[in-house]
Order: structure tokens, then sequence, then C-alpha cells
């Protein structure tokens, strides 16, 4: 199923990422499934639904700021499966743990949702096993969202932007700041060193793909 990655979201479909950090995104009212997803991953859903033609998906997504706050993520994902419940025959949950400590797990439960099985998007990204195989304590992750937001969740939310001299006091038990890259793109990789360099950190590129949230989809899909 896992295609190669790229850059295949048309401009003028990829939501804007400032808007899908502090407001997220709005269903469209079609199609007979729906995806309740973090704003981070919209762009990622949007290109695997044009690439697989799977046009019964409908996407809404709450604001990706909210992984700067996971304990009000559980209580917005319960907010949205009620708000949707009856537009759509089957939601699913396009979020793993992030941060809830097994809320959202309950919750979803609770509610006959399907979410993403793994603690975060950089092990769903890395494909679960794989990740859980890695000793990678020293190691920071950004994707494709958060290298091009990464002053508005990381250098901006920790103060560096007014006291930089705070880097080291943060940053200074890792080693390596990992890029986990879903598509091919230089520039998103440019930029990805950049801020490694702002942290004083080593720089590793993976193209990883969509990973699990690859797989997931195309279940969802199916079900559909």
């Amino acid at each position: 199923m896992t295609g190669t990655p790229d850059s295949d979201t048309p401009a003028s479909a990829a939501p804007n990422d400032a808007t899908l950090t502090t407001a997220g995104l709005a269903p469209t009212g079609h199609g007979k499934v729906l995806i309740i997803a973090c704003g981070a991953l919209a762009r990622e859903i949007l290109a695997l639904r044009a690439r697989y033609g799977w046009d019964h998906i409908d996407l809404t997504c709450l604001p990706a700021i909210l992984h700067n706050h996971p304990e009000k993520i559980t209580d917005a994902v319960r907010e949205a499966v009620a708000r949707h419940r009856t537009s759509h025959d089957r939601i699913f949950v396009a979020y793993a743990d992030c941060g809830t400590g097994g809320t959202l797990q309950t919750a979803c439960a609770e509610l006959g949702v399907e979410m993403i099985a793994g603690p975060h998007c950089y092990a769903f990204y890395e494909g679960l096993t794989r990740f859980e195989g890695l000793d990678e304590i020293t190691s920071f992750y950004l994707t494709d969202f958060l290298v091009r937001q990464f002053d508005a969740f990381v250098w901006t939310p920790l103060g560096l932007d007014r006291h930089p001299e705070l880097r080291d006091m943060y940053f200074g038990h890792y080693e390596t700041l990992v890029y986990q890259a879903q598509t091919d793109d230089p520039t998103l990789t440019d930029l990805a060193r950049s801020h490694a360099e702002r942290l004083g950190l080593q720089f590793e590129r993976r193209l990883t793909g969509y990973g699990d949230l690859e797989t997931a989809m195309a279940r969802w899909a199916a079900a559909g």
C-alpha cells in the first residue's frame, strides 16, 4: 500500500498551517466516513485521500496546538465525536495517545471509535514496531508540519525568541534532531537542518513517508 512520499497535495487544496494550528479544519459534510484528526496531520490525510481516491472520506481537524496542552485533547475529541455522530456513518480518530496518559484510548473505547495505536505521531510515522525497537532518548523529533511550524510549537512557546540563552537548559540532554520526512522536499530538509543548528543539535533526516497513518487510513477506507 505504501507509495513513494512526495509533495502530491496541490497547493490550492492544502490547508493553511497557521489556521490548522489555532483553529483546525471543518468537515465538508461529504463522505460516509469521517476522520477526526489533529491539525498537524491534515495535509498528510488529504494527500493520501487524493492519492488513493478515497472520496468517501471526510476530514475534520482539531487545532494542532492542543499538543502543547495534551490534557485538553480527550475532551475535545469527545465533543467532536458527539457533534458529528449523526452526520457520518463511521467515525475514526487520527490521534495516537499524544500525551493524554491513556485517557484518549479509554474515551475512544467508550465511544466505539478506533484511534491510531502508539504513543505519538513520531512512532506511527516511523512505524510502531520499528520505533519501539529504537533507543533514541537523546533524539528530538520533527515532522513535516513541525518543521514548517517550528516557531509556533517550539521556539516561541519555550520563550527562546525572548531568551535564547535558555536553549541549552531545554535541549542540553538531546544530541540529534531527527527529521521524519513525510515528503521528499529539499526546501523542508534545509529548513529542518536550520532548526537543528538553532538548537545546537546534530541533524538526521529519515524519509518515513506516512507510516502507520497510511495503513490505518487504508483500513478505515475499506471499512467505509
